[in-house]
């Protein structure tokens, strides 16, 4: 297979004008239709769309055989989300997924009428896209994954890695809602244990160019990331510079890990995805998405990645091991 042809295969014909392939969607709808709208590429959200298909498979559904899903991927363009939220409208599709707040926010801008399921959100009410937790109203709820207190446990713990530590930089976007509420809490920790802080605003990838050069010249003792759709969708970006650097970081989800970050912890974003599937199929079997509540994060992990570790020359702690729940070898 061309690789050309291959790429255009990925995520749903993603070569092809977006009129053009709403149309084609309507032509060919005979199956129920998921729309999946997120920030990010096939492969910075690959875990996200396992797990949601994981869950789906749970319930009865297979990919193509009594379910199609239509992917719109930003490919960490957050820009491009509304027009992509409008395209799904277009298209008609029964449900849209819509992963992250930015994500969710451009969803339910475009439809008041399509049921919406947001998974890997911030607070959806203080967000304004529901009216409650328990009732949301309107078309949309979802599975939040925002849990502000994590990045002071961040803060601690990349603090009982690097003991000595003094200098810290904040990896954020400033413009994440998410992020502003981490900061405020990973601030009071900084400040109490002494920490020098310096921010770095990260929005788009050439602001998060410019501030990785940054990032390199004032060589920072430790790294914490605050979470938002953005960097999670630039993640790779991050974590192979910072390791480059030989800056040791910690990051807000396991898939940082993954890709080769030093360590993280948080709530699991992927757990979000497979929940999702659950109220999707609820909303096809004629379920509405105001009576279903949202949901709070229930899955927390700590990852650590011990090749990273010995890369830059660090003594993971075994008190810090015995807490992890996966250990990368």
């Amino acid at each position: 297979m061309k690789r050309r042809y291959f790429i255009a295969l990925i995520g749903g014909a993603a070569g092809w004008p977006l009129a053009a392939r709403a149309q084609q969607v309507i032509a060919d709808k005979k199956l129920p239709i998921v729309g999946w709208l997120v920030t990010g590429s096939p492969t910075s959200y690959q875990h996200s769309l396992s797990a949601f298909r994981d869950g789906l498979a749970a319930a009865g559904y297979r990919e193509g055989q009594n379910i199609r899903i239509e992917y719109r991927w930003a490919e960490g363009k957050v820009s491009r989300l509304p027009e992509l939220a409008r395209d799904l409208v277009r298209a008609q599709v029964d449900v849209i997924l819509a992963g992250g707040s930015v994500g969710a926010e451009a969803a339910k801008d475009a439809t008041i009428s399509i049921p919406i399921v947001a998974a890997g959100v911030g607070d959806l009410v203080q967000l304004g896209l529901v009216n409650s937790l328990a009732h949301p109203g309107g078309n949309l709820t979802g599975f939040i994954a925002a849990a502000p207190e994590t990045a002071a446990k961040r803060f601690q713990m990349i603090k009982e890695l690097m003991p000595k530590a003094k200098r810290a930089a904040v990896l954020w976007n400033p413009t994440s809602y998410n992020a502003q509420l981490e900061w405020k809490v990973a601030r009071g920790f900084a400040e109490t244990n002494d920490f020098i802080v310096t921010l770095y605003d990260a929005r788009d990838f050439p602001e998060l160019s410019t501030v990785l050069d940054q990032v390199k010249q004032s060589a920072p003792d430790v790294l914490v990331n605050l979470n938002d759709p953005f960097l999670f969708a630039a993640r790779k970006l991050v974590v192979d510079s910072l390791r480059v650097m030989r800056v040791p970081a910690v990051y807000g989800y396991r898939e940082y890990a993954e890709d080769g970050g030093l360590m993280s912890y948080g709530t699991s974003i992927a757990d979000t995805y497979r929940r999702a599937a659950q109220y999707v199929d609820r909303i096809l079997k004629g379920g509405a998405p105001a009576d279903l509540p949202v949901q709070l994060p229930t899955k927390f992990e700590l990852v650590i990645n011990l090749q990273t570790a010995k890369a830059l020359g660090i003594d993971v702690p075994a008190t810090l091991l015995a807490r992890a729940d996966e250990v990368i070898e």
